[in-house]
């Protein structure tokens, strides 16, 4: 199974550490992360996501990023529009896209608490990929 990660640079220091995580983990469970993209931020996932989805050789997507609160309702709304726009790919592309951003509503710390979230991620997509290739 082929994997490409799309990571948020916007905390970098955060999604820096669930990539390494997220590859960490697809070698383990036997997938290969063959494309990797970064972008400035959550907002701009679904677009790289797209473009890895309609790649022939990707199986499936694994989208990570940390929405953190704010003083205003815009990590809201950045998470509930990234997380349906993956959701539609999904769907609309028929493979497997893991969501691997955590937030909204987070502080730093419960930011960097959630970094394994992003071996969640991975696992969700490579069971999903497994369970559909049997129908």
């Amino acid at each position: 199974m082929k994997i490409g990660i799309v990571a948020a640079e916007f905390h970098y220091d955060i999604t820096s550490m669930m990539v390494e995580r997220a590859r960490a983990h697809a070698e383990f469970l036997g997938a290969e992360v063959t494309e990797f993209i970064t972008v400035p931020g959550c907002y701009d996932i679904p677009l790289a996501a797209k473009k890895l989805l309609s790649m022939k050789d990707i199986d499936a997507v694994v989208a990570l990023g940390a929405v953190l609160e704010g003083e205003t309702g815009h990590d809201e709304v950045v998470m509930g529009h990234a997380s349906r726009k993956l959701i539609d790919l999904s769907l609309d592309m028929n493979k497997p896209v893991g969501l691997g951003i955590t937030g909204p509503g987070m502080s730093r710390l419960q930011a960097e608490e959630r970094i394994d979230r992003a071996k969640s991620a991975v696992e969700a997509v490579v069971k999903l990929h497994k369970n559909l290739a049997k129908l």
